[in-house]
């Protein structure tokens, strides 16, 4: 996995460092946000305001050209407003990351990765081929299951939805084709990544399986939906867990979603099987709306954009 680098830090702060998915000491870092005292000389180490000093500083940053919307100021609070999805490893939760006393804010969608007795990565093999630690010992850990193990797999789920977006950011910021939430920062097992929805009122994006498109809507879903499917195919890549749960529809927009389980259908003998269930699923869901396409011949031309014969 690529490695992504902190920025330079600010003065009397640790300097820059790299983000590294063979780091345990990283993945295991644990997702609860701890307030930190930013000025040694105050009276408090909590905000007057908010739930908790932002985590900006304390984290793996995303890609840029980073948008203007982001709120990077260390002054800045995460107020947590609710939860918006809840999934068997994971739930999502709404936070607003502003300066207080200010408009300064932005809304966000923090992903939070269970503790591993809690999680239900029942189907986690398949996807984790191909993707190996360069420790000995974490691989074993991993392949037993062992409570260590198991923080480690959860780290790489964080870390290989947080790299595969960053990559899909960055090729939908060249070239289009694909949209996906900016990744806005990694910490642990926590992700923070941009709401998808209306800001105003904190209401998410419908999924496509809650929509009933019909005629050009549908097929202007469905072209967006193979540009996407190409784009992540010529990266060699697959969803893994492709559906219309996981997709999402705003303002006429399909976003993809939901990326851990992304698979490199070239490094991954499952990788093939995978995009194929992948783009059975999708080609279902289009067919029962009027739209039938052969799943056989998607896969087909997806797996000659991977180079995959």
């Amino acid at each position: 996995m690529r490695e992504h680098e902190f920025e330079p830090a600010p003065q009397g702060r640790p300097g820059k460092r790299r983000f590294d998915d063979d780091d345990p000491q990283f993945l295991k870092r644990a997702r609860h946000r701890t307030p930190v005292a930013f000025d040694t000389n105050a009276d408090t180490d909590t905000p007057e305001t908010g739930n908790a000093w932002s985590t900006w500083d304390d984290a793996v940053h995303g890609p840029l050209p980073r948008p203007d919307w982001v709120v990077t100021e260390l002054a800045a609070t995460d107020v947590e407003l609710g939860i918006l999805k809840t999934g068997k490893e994971a739930d999502v939760f709404l936070v607003r990351r502003g300066i207080p006393d200010t408009d300064r804010s932005c809304l966000l969608a923090a992903k939070r990765y269970r503790e591993p007795e809690h999680r239900m990565f029942h189907r986690d093999a398949g996807y984790l081929e191909g993707r190996r630690m360069r420790r000995s010992r974490e691989n074993r850990a991993m392949a037993g299951r062992t409570s260590f193990g198991r923080q480690l797999i959860a780290g790489q789920w964080a870390a290989a939805e947080f790299d595969a977006l960053s990559r899909l950011w960055e090729v939908a910021t060249s070239y289009g084709a694909i949209s996906v939430p900016y990744p806005i920062q990694l910490r642990g097992t926590e992700l923070m990544l941009e709401f998808i929805g209306d800001a105003e009122e904190g209401l998410a994006a419908p999924r496509l399986a809650q929509l009933r498109p019909e005629g050009v809507e549908l097929k202007a879903l469905w072209d967006q939906l193979m540009d996407a499917l190409t784009v992540l195919a010529r990266a060699g890549l697959a969803h893994g867990d492709l559906s219309p749960y996981n997709l999402l529809v705003h303002a006429g927009r399909l976003v993809v979603i939901d990326l851990p389980q992304v698979v490199d259908v070239v490094a991954n003998p499952n990788g093939p099987a995978l995009l194929a269930r992948d783009v059975k699923n999708v080609t279902n869901w289009f067919a029962a709306r009027g739209l039938v396409q052969d799943p056989n011949e998607v896969t087909r031309r997806l797996l000659d954009e991977a180079g995959v014969r």
